[in-house]
């Protein structure tokens, strides 16, 4: 696990909070970082983020928390568009942990009510662009409204073949380890099989099969840890971390990690001669 800090889709539009000169330097920076990506190819295939810093966001602003939310929103649609255009193929997004219920009910009943009006306004350009919404965690616990609005969206999208929006939701990596271990002995039991486990048998019974284990962290916020996020799954993943807070994280600051990554070499325990040879 390599660790290291941090020194267009048609239809979307221009989501910068930059004013003036200023949205054009940046976009033009943007653009630049973009086909460099492009030519030196080997772009992350599966990215994953843990979009932290919206309260301190709003804090800093003075603002209620979810106004920070509403613009962790933003920063979204900006990097769904951003991971579009490099052609990564997997964008997971931790949204909501099973710890983030243990904050206090005002703010998880705004973020669930933010949660279903984004999926019911952005499904349709989603849609458009061939996104394919995929959701990891327990849907069962989530309250009917948002819940409704994510099936109606993972049916709308399922036979989709362009990005892969993997929303990371009521979700802990530890609890899906025990449940998949729950799943496997009871399998096994009833076939009366016994011997060794291997990851090959094991990995079917996670949540994410299907789709690749991330080739690549990004969090944000300052904050350095993984907060139970695909512990499994990312074993081998490359990690980012960055001071800048999520709603302000914006696709210059994407692609400036995704530099990072790229210059990178992934040994998985072998040498470098063995991995140039």
């Amino acid at each position: 696990m390599g660790i290291r800090n941090a020194p267009l889709l048609s239809g979307y539009g221009a989501f910068a909070h930059y004013k003036g000169e200023d949205v054009t330097i940046k976009t033009a920076a943007a653009d630049k970082l973009r086909e460099e990506l492009l030519q030196k190819g080997n772009v992350p295939a599966h990215v994953a983020i843990i979009m932290d810093g919206n309260g301190r966001w709003a804090r800093n602003r003075e603002l209620n928390r979810i106004a920070g939310h509403e613009a962790g929103v933003r920063a979204v649609r900006r990097i769904v568009e951003a991971a579009h255009a490099v052609e990564v193929q997997v964008l997971s997004l931790y949204v909501f942990s099973q710890e983030n219920w243990k904050r206090p009910l005002s703010e998880v009943r705004s973020l669930m009510d933010l949660l279903s009006e984004t999926i019911e306004r952005e499904i349709d350009e989603l849609h458009r662009n061939s996104v394919r919404l995929r959701i990891t965690g327990d849907l069962s616990e989530v309250p009917p409204e948002p819940r409704n609005s994510l099936q109606r969206a993972l049916e709308r999208t399922a036979g989709n073949n362009g990005l892969v929006l993997n929303l990371v939701l009521n979700y802990g990596g530890r609890n899906e380890i025990l449940r998949a271990v729950e799943r496997l002995v009871a399998q096994r039991l009833s076939t009366g099989r016994i011997g060794p486990v291997t990851a090959k048998e094991f990995e079917p019974y996670l949540q994410t099969h299907g789709i690749s284990n991330p080739d690549f962290l990004i969090r944000t916020s300052g904050e350095q840890r993984i907060s139970n996020f695909l512990l499994w799954q990312m074993a081998y993943t490359e990690i980012y971390f960055t001071d800048i807070l999520w709603p302000d994280f914006d696709d210059e600051a994407f692609y400036l990690a995704l530099l990072d990554y790229v210059n990178r070499e992934r040994r998985f325990g072998q040498t470098s001669d063995q991995i140039n040879r």
